[in-house]
């Protein structure tokens, strides 16, 4: 049971993670990291959910991986957070 109270854990600092670093612009490479995490900790959660509950348990957690790897893959190398622009967006 203590397992899963520390998965729990490790979720929600991972969603923390993808979140205040882009808020607050404290540390925003950082946020690759939590995603890069989130997304080892989903690949597990899809295998688990998989084997123990069948192939439809599995489809949510293996959603919510795919989006936190491209949440990685982006925040490094398509749109850094470091070299996105400040402020309010401006529409002409």
């Amino acid at each position: 049971m203590a397992f899963l109270y520390f998965i729990g854990i490790c979720e929600v600092l991972g969603a923390l993670g993808l979140v205040l670093p882009g808020v607050t612009r404290i540390r925003p490479s950082l946020t690759p990291i939590a995603a890069a995490g989130l997304s080892i900790i989903m690949v597990g959660a899809t295998t688990v959910s998989i084997l123990g509950m069948g192939l439809t348990a599995g489809i949510f957690p293996a959603v919510v991986g795919v989006i936190t790897t491209w949440i990685a893959y982006s925040r490094t190398r398509v749109v850094p957070l470091s070299a996105a622009p400040r402020g309010a967006v401006r529409v002409a």
